[in-house]
């Protein structure tokens, strides 16, 4: 396996960043050409818990790199699926040492978009807050609460220069619906139990939720909880990248009478039994996100970041 050392003072993602939220108009050999082709099409992926196996890729080199936001959570791995470029990056690091709430979501993200990925997969755990929502089960979210207390929310907070000015990036839509509905095609005709929508509660964690808790975000209208989706949605959505979610029901958290409440045990059993779903729907949908045109999508992402900018007066 290849290793390559790469660092962010040499790469364009600065500049990439800084055009696409900037109104200036800059000389013609500066402007960023954001015409998205089929061969330009490059998924990043972001494996949770359990589900983020790098065999999935042909052809796997390893790079490591620095960001702004300092490293991302561990090497990011390229390679191919089916003559689509891939990058892997392993939210928790590949051992498992990061948790929720030191996952250095900006520079995960910056370090994606660096790499030129135009879309984000990303697969995560979570628990079911609903009863027809059952371990083992797929859920394609479409919207999220945020409950957690103690990360970095937006890559435009001064620490970075090529990002000048405030960004108020509007959340109505998180998740890309193109991109969803290609999951969840993808998810019926391999004849996956699978959620075509649903809310995830992000939480701070790495506690599991009180009872009163669960109980709560229920009355809230959410479906599923995990600790992860925030902010890295937001972050992404900001980076003017397509983002989708394949959630794994892996318990009932502890908000059902007379069912076992979730443990590190369980999630752990379940992911074990059932990775191969979320496996199986990636392995099938990129190569078809690869021969789709999504210039039109791409660009209304480039834009609501474009239009999402406050910059300083001058």
């Amino acid at each position: 396996m290849v290793t390559i050392l790469q660092n962010h003072r040499t790469s364009g993602i600065g500049r990439d960043l800084e055009r696409l939220s900037s109104p200036i108009h800059l000389p013609e050999q500066e402007h960023l050409d954001y015409q998205v082709t089929q061969e330009r099409v490059q998924i990043g992926i972001i494996g949770g818990t359990g589900l983020d196996d790098p065999d999935i890729l042909e052809g796997r080199t390893e790079k490591y790199v620095d960001t702004p936001y300092g490293k991302p959570s561990d090497a990011l791995i390229l390679g191919k699926i089916k003559n689509v470029s891939c990058v892997l990056l392993a939210r928790h690091g590949r051992h498992h040492t990061i948790m929720p709430s030191n996952v250095n979501y900006r520079a995960n993200i910056w370090a994606l978009k660096e790499e030129n990925c135009s879309h984000v997969l990303v697969t995560t755990a979570c628990g079911s807050l609903r009863e027809e929502i059952q371990p083992g089960d797929l859920i394609m979210i479409d919207q999220f609460i945020d409950r957690t207390t103690k990360r970095h929310y937006t890559l435009y907070d001064g620490q970075c220069s090529a990002l000048p000015g405030v960004c108020h990036i509007p959340m109505a839509e998180p998740f890309c619906t193109k991109t969803r509905e290609v999951l969840i095609e993808i998810a019926k005709k391999l004849g996956l139990q699978c959620h075509s929508k649903g809310t995830m509660i992000t939480i701070e964690g790495p506690r599991f939720s009180s009872r009163a808790e669960s109980l709560m975000f229920r009355s809230w209208g959410a479906d599923v909880i995990n600790m992860t989706t925030v902010p890295e949605v937001i972050l992404a959505k900001e980076a003017g990248m397509s983002y989708a979610s394949i959630a794994m029901a892996t318990d009932y958290d502890c908000w059902k009478e007379h069912e076992e409440t979730v443990s590190v045990d369980k999630v752990l059993k379940t992911l074990k039994e059932n990775a191969n779903k979320a496996t199986s729907i990636l392995l099938s949908a990129i190569p078809l996100i690869g021969s789709m045109e999504w210039t039109d999508t791409l660009h209304t992402l480039k834009t609501t970041v474009q239009c999402s900018v406050i910059l300083p007066k001058q």
